[in-house]
């Protein structure tokens, strides 16, 4: 991609934060794996999105005039026979198209300078450790100088919510890169389907690391740079916590995976979950349990679309789900009454206890506001009845062609009393990445299946 739309992404914050503002964005710092390795690099997201550079060290500053400063590593030839090849400040004026370029060890001599005479300072708030005292150092240098006529900005912004909301809208570039991420995932999580049924087959011993191998293989042999997070493969029982990792558990013949995982590619996540059965056969219980949990998707993707309300999809999962746990027996209607008292009572929440999405991006759980910004004084208050807290409501996010937001209902049956014993340990979870269009939403994860096979008894 062109250095234009990076160039106009800072246009756009140095226009939020006013001409005489001053913005200050850090990438993400690096961190000690044990005393001779780091970990896996990844650069800070909100500076990417401004700067398309990812190389760490690295700090982008914008001012209201519009002219943008990158503070980076110098060039080293020696550091770069062990580390690898750094741009430098000089590459950094044509290769990223800001206007200037320093070594970042000029950092704390060039930031008061930078920040004399304006009149805000904007900078992520509780991100990066350390952050608020370096501004107040840069802020008492400006202060000394006030004698000399220099005006200290008196004011300290968030500068999170001016890119949030930036980041909430993804233009064709992001969701180009989005769809080719999600088709990576797709192929992973087929390959990981794959393998298990034909290990079984073959009568050999399959754990959840073997399926998790395969993933990552096909994530890498697709291009992407690293998995968005960490993966969740879950045999059997093990699909009932819904932050399970990977481990050493078997997988076997009679009862179902679940995986979620997804690969970053260019910075971009995609995060996918599917549920089948490990030898590629539905038990009963499990296919009835599938089927509801698909029927709740199928009913929150059809209310995915503008001008509905971030909440409606879930919602509506919420309403499938509640009258099929009444008409499988998980609920027994003669304690928990009708389907609108089980949604009103919450009691769905022993089965079903997450929300059905979130917004999707260059973060897997994205940045962006969940309520509608005009709407944020409309406030009204209720009684949660589970937790008995007071809980603050206020009108959910209006949907809009180009948010990203994934779909994910799920149902999770754990033994206990009053629970029919054929559904113990049963969880299921289906997860797709949807980009809302001009008329309903576009699904970038189907490429891997969600209709099950044929059902053993």
């Amino acid at each position: 991609m062109t250095t234009t739309l990076y160039a106009q992404r800072r246009a756009r914050v140095a226009a939020a934060i006013g001409r005489d503002g001053i913005a200050i964005i850090p990438t993400a710092a690096e961190h000690p794996r044990n005393r001779d390795s780091d970990f896996l690099y990844r650069h800070d997201s909100y500076f990417y999105y401004l700067s398309g550079f990812t190389e760490p060290n690295a700090w982008l500053v914008i001012t209201g005039d519009g002219r943008s400063t990158l503070f980076c590593q110098p060039k080293d030839l020696e550091r770069e026979i062990w580390d690898g090849f750094r741009l430098g400040p000089d590459a950094a004026l044509a290769t990223l198209g800001v206007d200037a370029a320093h070594a970042v060890g000029e950092l704390d001599a060039q930031l008061p300078k930078l920040m004399e005479n304006r009149d805000a300072v904007w900078y992520p708030f509780a991100i990066h450790s350390g952050l608020e005292q370096r501004v107040a150092g840069w802020l008492n240098q400006v202060r000394a100088r006030v004698r000399y006529g220099a005006l200290c900005p008196e004011q300290q912004r968030d500068l999170c919510g001016v890119r949030d909301e930036m980041r909430l809208i993804k233009d064709a570039h992001e969701q180009d890169v989005m769809r080719r991420a999600a088709a990576i995932s797709a192929r992973a999580h087929i390959r990981a389907m794959q393998l298990s049924a034909r290990m079984l087959r073959e009568g050999k011993d399959v754990r959840e690391y073997h399926l998790d191998a395969e993933l990552l293989h096909e994530f890498r042999l697709g291009g992407s740079q690293y998995p968005a997070y960490g993966s969740i493969v879950a045999a059997g029982a093990n699909a009932c916590v819904l932050h399970y990792r990977a481990d050493a558990a078997p997988v076997r013949t009679g009862e179902l995976v679940l995986i979620d995982a997804g690969c970053e590619l260019d910075g971009y996540a995609s995060d996918i979950t599917r549920t089948f059965p490990a030898n590629g056969q539905f038990t009963g219980p499990q296919r009835v349990l599938y089927d509801l949990v698909l029927a709740s998707q199928e009913a929150a993707v059809a209310a995915t679309k503008p001008g509905n309300r971030f909440n409606d999809p879930h919602d509506a999962t919420v309403r499938v789900l509640a009258q099929g746990m009444l008409d499988v027996g998980l609920l027994d209607k003669n304690k928990v009454g009708t389907v609108d008292d089980v949604i009103d009572s919450r009691a769905y929440f022993k089965f079903y206890m997450h929300r059905t999405g979130h917004w999707l991006g260059m973060d897997v759980h994205d940045c962006g506001s969940y309520v509608e910004p005009v709407q944020v004084g409309e406030v009204s208050e209720r009684r949660d009845p589970l937790s008995n807290e007071l809980i603050k409501n206020r009108p959910s996010r209006v949907l809009q062609p180009g948010m990203v937001l994934t779909i994910e209902p799920g149902i999770y049956v754990r033994p206990g009393e009053g629970v029919p014993e054929q559904f113990h340990n049963i969880g299921i979870r289906i997860e797709d990445d949807a980009i809302v269009t001009p008329s309903g939403c576009e699904l970038i994860s189907r490429g891997v299946p969600v209709k099950r096979t044929r059902s053993r008894r």
